[in-house]
């Protein structure tokens, strides 16, 4: 096993050794539908929300709920403020591919305010709330978490701060440390990675113009790994697209490591794309700033596109 390069003062920095290894972005995004959001200005545990010091009761209830969804939970803050003035903030985001994307905002003071994050998740994506309303543009800067994610993300908050002050927070781990830095854009369900400030300003504005990109790209939220690689494949090979353009109709295993994705195109083009689909998994090496020892992870490539 090679020794991927050091960052400053000799420590390793996954990111930078990601890129030496070109770490392939295609079908990295967690698999996530619905996410809950918490303000908290304070310094972030290492696990996040896991970590903070809340009444038991109240966090027992959020993390319950949350789990039984598949929820992620997200800890929020304005980049560069660490003081609120009053209450702070909460949100459940959720997903829906019908384009009914569904935001519940609420505040809270006390740490049992929180429990109205259980209530907010039970409302379906069709029922009243801030349908419509502009996505949230998370960058991911938990650097208790990971080195990188901090002397990356931290710069890109800020630049996209300038642009969209409503729209931007900073956030705890999302997932893929060595992509940092990251951002998340939700409810919409897009992940990208490997950024720079004068990239993520042309992602987001892209993006906000329902134009997706595939330059940094690591998948739809919605999707599973061969189908983000499929779809990704697609935008990369046609032209940035909006979110839904793409609809992967259905996916064929045909062996351990080899997936046929169907995906249809609306009117007036109305195309039916097969996209193949490989995977394999990658020498051991260490992926995180912090981590414990070396490991692989898995590579999804597109091999071949074909349009009926």
């Amino acid at each position: 096993m090679t020794t991927p390069p050091a960052g400053t003062g000799g420590r390793f920095l996954c990111a930078e050794a990601a890129r030496t290894r070109g770490d392939p972005l295609p079908g990295t995004a967690p698999h996530t539908l619905t996410w809950i959001l918490i303000e908290h200005t304070g310094g972030w545990p290492p696990n996040g929300f896991d970590g903070l010091d809340l009444d038991t009761h109240t966090k027992s209830l959020v993390y319950t709920a949350a789990q039984a969804i598949r929820a992620r939970i997200l800890l929020i803050r304005r980049p560069g403020r660490r003081t609120t003035r009053g209450p702070r903030r909460w949100a459940v985001l959720h997903y829906d591919a019908t384009g009914a994307h569904h935001q519940q905002w609420g505040t809270w003071s006390r740490d049992e305010d929180l429990q109205d994050i259980t209530e907010a998740l039970t409302i379906t994506p069709h029922a009243p709330g801030r349908l419509g309303h502009p996505p949230v543009i998370l960058v991911c800067t938990h650097g208790r978490h990971d080195t990188c994610c901090a002397l990356r993300g931290r710069p890109v908050a800020h630049t996209l701060t300038r642009h969209w002050p409503d729209l931007v927070w900073e956030s705890s781990h999302t997932g893929g440390d060595r992509f940092a830095p990251n951002i998340l854009v939700a409810p919409d369900g897009v992940h990208y990675g490997q950024l720079d400030p004068a990239a993520s300003v042309t992602a987001i504005e892209a993006h906000l113009a329902n134009r997706i990109r595939a330059e940094h790209l690591r998948g739809y939220t919605d999707l599973y790994p061969p189908q983000q690689a499929a779809v990704t494949a697609l935008l990369a090979r046609f032209g940035p697209a909006g979110r839904h353009h793409y609809t992967v109709t259905d996916t064929t295993r045909l062996a351990n490591n080899h997936w046929r994705v169907h995906v249809a195109t609306p009117p007036p083009e109305s195309a039916v794309i097969d996209v193949e689909v490989r995977s394999h998994h990658t020498p051991r090496t260490q992926l995180t700033c912090n981590g414990p020892s070396p490991s692989s992870t898995v590579v999804y490539t597109a091999t071949s596109v074909h349009t009926h």
